[in-house]
């Protein structure tokens, strides 16, 4: 079904970091401490204005859970495969943790990610 030098998709769930601050979960790059400021070094800052519109804007970055979410990563090669112990060999990052579950399949935006006789 794959061949060495094939090009592939391969999604998997990311590694779960459970409940995470704003630095960590979008690298915002936190606050100054000089100039009296106290306590504020890893918050998120100003959330919203005074009067208008008198809320906090949907879809405001925020502190919550971060990664254990579906994640691709497209047109990676397969480097060599072992079929004596089942083994599909990839070069690049894959998605997940260690002895996680993954999905491989040909890649559909990359010319020669379909396997042959297709």
């Amino acid at each position: 079904m794959f061949e060495p030098g094939q090009f592939v998709d391969v999604q998997g769930t990311s590694i779960g970091r459970g409940f995470t601050g704003v630095m960590r979960r979008y690298h915002f790059a936190g606050a100054v401490t000089s100039h009296g400021t106290h306590e504020y070094k890893r918050h998120g800052g100003s959330i919203g204005t005074n009067m208008t519109p008198g809320r906090t804007l949907p879809g405001l970055k925020m502190p919550g859970h971060h990664g254990a979410e579906t994640v691709s990563i497209l047109n990676l090669k397969i480097a060599k495969i072992v079929p004596e112990q089942n083994l599909v060999l990839i070069e690049g990052g894959v998605p997940g943790p260690r002895n996680g579950l993954v999905t491989v399949r040909g890649a559909v935006k990359k010319k020669g990610g379909k396997p042959q006789g297709k």
